[in-house]
């Protein structure tokens, strides 16, 4: 990456800002219902199955979403896209405040899934095209919204969810509603010039050999992330603001080994390698969840373990894609997270579901078993992916964060 860049990554305009701040609060929207998860489930007399089911309207509407974002985007521009999006997050956020049922929660989750595949998908090629300094510029400035956005959405969770469950949801009410005023106002056209993507071409895509594997590894991958997020909440059996300050160790820790210990580990090793090797240490780390589950000191110890693993895998896997294929950023990114994001919706509901038929061990079993499927996907895979060992060159690592969010997500 052009060291040369980095030195003017904090002096941007207005727009650029505008919409960092939109993607920070579009990220803690990933982590923000963690610490009121349990306080849901006593309040809306909701089961645990249900709770989780938060997670999987969101994900599930945002990775279907991600099919027709790029085809929407490339028709309407990305200012129209970015404030559609926002406007969505603010109105179904603000009816999950209002609600008074787990079912609808859940279903106006879906909606605020759909905001967020919107906003999402637009907002790097946004920054990207507006950012002073150059694309490296661009890149650290929307990752270190990312990490801001995951590290601080469960602490704020957990402050907001001290007061109500509902505390939270009208947090991203304010905040969302103050990022789309700034988008609006701020962020000016620059005349871009829309070039329609078909709209079969997504799944076209993932005819690719080297793409289909890679999606395949990130859905079970995924599997083992949303366990270890979206789970462990239950056992923990904190209060709001002790899962809160636990999972803000874990986004931190997350946000650290993305931003700068994987592109550490990236120049010194194959990308094939590193996931070979951070694979099983996560899924180790899952079965060490799971042994530990009584003991709320080991296992918060064990999910802190686990962010700095996903952040490496989350930087790796990505800029992997985005080697593996000469397809452009938005369709690659569009595929990929469609399929990824499934595992993503399927994970907590199945972890709650183990949790009630076994015991709060076997969901971490379940999680280290599809983690090492992972891996054994791309093992098999490995001289289909070959190439992703190459050098990466400045647009690769500029396609690879466009789609670093849908890791986090």
């Amino acid at each position: 990456m052009n060291t040369t860049a980095t030195p003017s990554v904090w002096k941007q305009p207005a727009q650029v800002w505008a919409v960092a701040f939109a993607c920070v609060v579009a990220f803690m929207g990933i982590g923000l219902v963690d610490p009121i998860l349990p306080a849901i489930a006593e309040s809306l007399q909701a089961s645990p199955v249900e709770t989780e089911l938060l997670f999987t309207s969101y994900l599930l509407v945002t990775g279907l979403a991600m099919l027709v974002t790029s085809w929407i985007s490339s028709r309407i521009g990305a200012k129209a896209t970015l404030l559609i999006g926002l406007a969505l997050i603010v109105v179904f956020a603000l009816l999950c405040a209002l609600s008074g049922s787990v079912d609808a929660v859940i279903g106006f989750r879906a909606g605020w899934g759909l905001g967020n595949a919107l906003f999402i998908s637009t907002a790097l090629a946004t920054i990207v095209g507006s950012a002073s300094g150059g694309s490296s510029a661009a890149i650290i400035l929307y990752e270190a919204a990312l990490g801001l956005g995951i590290a601080v959405g469960p602490l704020l969770g957990g402050i907001l969810g001290e007061q109500s469950w509902r505390g939270p949801f009208f947090g991203v009410v304010a905040l969302m509603a103050i990022a789309f005023v700034a988008v609006l106002v701020l962020l000016r056209g620059p005349g871009e010039k829309r070039v329609p993507v078909p709209f079969s071409a997504p799944f076209t895509a993932l005819r690719r050999p080297a793409l289909a594997i890679l999606a395949v590894a990130a859905l079970f991958y995924n599997i083992g992330f949303f366990v270890l997020l979206a789970f462990s909440p239950f056992p923990l059996g904190f209060g709001a603001m002790g899962i809160g300050f636990t999972f803000f160790g874990w986004g931190v820790a997350l946000a650290v080994t993305s931003v700068w210990v994987a592109p550490v580990l990236m120049r010194r090793m194959p990308r094939t390698r590193i996931i070979l090797v951070v694979l099983p240490l996560l899924a180790l780390d899952l079965v060490a969840a799971g042994l530990v589950v009584g003991n709320a000191a080991a296992l918060v110890t064990c999910i802190v373990i686990g962010g700095l693993l996903l952040g490496v895998m989350n930087t790796v896997l990505t800029e992997a894609v985005m080697e593996a294929t000469d397809l452009p950023r938005s369709v690659a990114s569009s595929a990929y997270s469609a399929v990824r994001f499934l595992g993503g919706a399927m994970a907590p509901p199945i972890a709650a579901l183990l949790w009630h038929a076994f015991n709060a061990t076997v969901p971490y079993l379940f999680a280290a078993a599809s983690v090492l499927i992972a891996a054994l996907t791309v093992f098999l895979g490995r001289r289909v992916l070959a190439h992703i060992d190459d050098e990466p060159d400045d647009a690769a690592a500029e396609d690879a964060a466009a789609i670093l969010v849908g890791d986090a997500a």
